[in-house]
């Protein structure tokens, strides 16, 4: 009988997935800009799209048993599969690369005796170890971590609230709009649409199992987001260190940043293996997940943060639309799965998605926003050539 994953385990990884620096750095970055009576309601609402795009591909995965890169193969095609794949395994290894420097530059600022090189290779280390353990083989030490790492970050939330704005936002500032905002918080959530279904395959429940991943991905990312806000309303300027040490939990901050870099850049560099097996079948993901750790140190000291947003957007530019394709194929377009010129209909559909994100990315706070109009606008053509071919075999 092959092994599957419970609930409560799959409720935890993917909870674990959303603690990690980045999405606290995400929320300062909203909170230094813009008031908290006009931030809330777009930072909820890109949240509950995004946990909800996280539902509808995770399912598949869960319900068809296959990773990831290995179910847009029916979509795609063969090729397109691989491609998808490729790029997966691109952002994912500079994924690894930017928590990994996140957490080392948390770190540095906490004034502790190594370098930030030292502290990246460390970070690293510990994730390559994490991948070539395996989930299941760490199951048990992955809830104890993430029960301490919970309670450790219930602490910080706390003390954070007894401390007010010191500063006002910078004259030259300017606010953040509502659909601004909104890409911001759904950018995160989207990050993971490439990834979800490596851990969802194994689900026992699938419904179940994919549901509560996604509300507890969602339920935690707010809650880190909510964190960065409250950061920011500190001080315009201030860090995560920064309020750590404000605070007074220095040896717990030390720990809260470690751990929460571990269990997401675990998930990350894991399933950068498993695409690399859809591109070559031979490849072991134990060991490719090894490998992109080991790159992640290198591109991380090179300094890879300095396009950090830039990245940020790139990845939602490529599988938001492709996820939208994805998603028509599965639920609408079944019985067309077979017929090549479907591929490279659903391959033009996806690069139009593209396009209109990156065309629209230049307008500031657009109706909408890139996401979404990329997901409508590959939506809309993949289920109109649906229409087209099912037209044609009638």
């Amino acid at each position: 009988m092959e092994n599957r994953t419970g609930l409560l385990s799959n409720a935890i990884i993917w909870f674990g997935v959303a603690i990690s620096v980045s999405e606290i750095e995400a929320g300062i970055g909203i909170g230094a800009t813009t008031s908290l009576s006009s931030l809330w309601f777009p930072l909820i609402l890109g949240h509950i799209l995004g946990g909800i795009l996280l539902f509808l591909v995770g399912y598949i995965g869960a319900s068809i048993r296959q990773n990831a890169m290995e179910m847009t193969s029916s979509t795609f095609g063969r090729y397109g599969s691989k491609f998808f794949a490729t790029l997966n395994v691109l952002q994912l290894v500079a994924w690894v690369a930017v928590l990994n420097s996140q957490g080392a530059t948390a770190l540095a600022s906490l004034n502790l005796p190594i370098s930030f090189p030292l502290t990246c290779v460390f970070l690293a280390a510990l994730i390559a170890l994490w991948v070539y353990l395996g989930l299941k083989r760490i199951e048990k030490v992955t809830t104890v971590i993430m029960t301490i790492l919970t309670v450790l970050l219930v602490v910080l939330s706390f003390k954070l609230l007894g401390y007010a704005s010191t500063e006002a936002l910078p004259l030259n500032s300017t606010a953040l709009g509502f659909w601004n905002i909104f890409e911001i918080s759904i950018a995160m959530p989207i990050s993971w649409l490439p990834v979800i279904s490596d851990y969802t395959k194994d689900v026992e429940k699938p419904v179940k199992a994919t549901v509560l991943s996604a509300v507890a991905y969602t339920i935690a990312s707010l809650w880190m987001y909510f964190i960065g806000i409250e950061i920011a309303n500190i001080g315009a300027s201030y860090t995560i260190a920064q309020a750590i040490l404000l605070a007074n939990l220095g040896t717990v901050g030390i720990i809260i940043v470690v751990l929460s870099t571990i269990t997401t850049n675990f998930m990350a560099a894991n399933s950068a293996g498993e695409s690399a097996k859809v591109i070559y079948n031979k490849l072991n993901p134990k060991v490719v997940g090894v490998i992109v750790s080991a790159i992640s140190a290198v591109l991380a000291i090179s300094g890879i943060m300095d396009h950090y947003i830039d990245f940020l957007y790139l990845i939602a530019s490529v599988f938001a639309p492709m996820a939208a394709v994805l998603l028509v194929s599965f639920y609408i377009s079944k019985d067309n799965l077979s017929d090549s010129r479907v591929w490279y209909w659903n391959m033009f559909a996806w690069l139009a998605g593209f396009i209109v994100y990156n065309i629209t990315l230049s307008m500031d706070s657009i109706f909408l926003g890139p996401t979404l109009l990329a997901i409508i606008v590959s939506a809309v053509l993949a289920y109109a050539g649906d229409l087209i071919f099912k037209k044609k075999k009638s």
